[in-house]
């Protein structure tokens, strides 16, 4: 019998496979079953991260406006925090996200305190 040539869709396919993990190290780049398995490994975790990219944002956000807001009342000594600075925009009906009042916050802290004061 004659000597049957394979196709070329089995390493058109590996080559691809390859290409994506042509930054791993060692073995990982290297061998066709752990590059697949590494590959599945590097997708879930950045599937998840990047729900936990969200949440660290928010988490940040929070946390400096809080902080500003409460340093301002350490001057006035009120008390006043980032849950009441949230309520009294909401029953104002002043729609600010957390990202915009902590830019807000690091770029013009007079301007945040203006807010706080006109929602008071």
């Amino acid at each position: 019998m004659t000597r049957i040539r394979r196709g070329y869709i089995a390493r058109r396919r590996r080559t691809k496979i390859r290409l994506f993990a042509s930054s791993f190290r060692g073995a990982h780049s290297r061998l066709t079953r752990t590059i697949t398995q590494q590959k599945i490994r590097a997708l879930i975790s950045a599937h998840r991260d990047r729900d936990s990219k969200k949440r660290n944002f928010r988490r940040l956000w929070i946390i400096r406006i809080n902080a500003i807001i409460r340093e301002r009342v350490v001057e006035r000594a009120l008390s006043y925090s980032y849950s009441r600075l949230i309520h009294d925009l909401y029953k104002r009906q002043l729609l600010l996200n957390r990202k915009i009042l902590a830019q807000i916050a690091i770029s013009n802290r007079n301007c945040l305190y203006m807010i706080s004061n006109e929602i008071l």
